[in-house]
């Protein structure tokens, strides 16, 4: 999904107060963490997930394959958080507003 610079932002003040749903450890991208992201996506549209591992690099690699693994939009990340958009089709939650 492509969103607007207007609509990121608008997500990134809905994503301000979150909490981080998932965090990624020494274990790296496992299927089930996978699963979880997607599960979490589904239920939430809009959530925070943490990457504690290797640098810089390596936690943008593992950022860009869950977002290609999930089919997310990614709306920002800050050091060792991604926050990812990901609208559900039967019942959206969160209004992007206009694109």
């Amino acid at each position: 999904m492509s969103l607007s610079s207007q609509q990121i932002r608008h997500l990134r003040g809905l994503a301000h107060s979150l909490k981080v749903i998932v965090s990624l450890g020494t274990k790296g991208l496992t299927d089930s963490v996978v699963e979880e992201i997607d599960h979490a996506l589904s239920r939430h549209e809009l959530l925070k997930v943490r990457v504690n591992v290797g640098d810089r690099e390596v936690r943008d690699e593992i950022i860009e394959e869950i977002i290609q693994r999930t089919e997310a939009t990614l709306v920002q990340r800050v050091g060792h958080v991604a926050t990812l958009f990901r609208q559900n089709p039967e019942r959206p939650k969160v209004d992007v507003g206009k694109r």
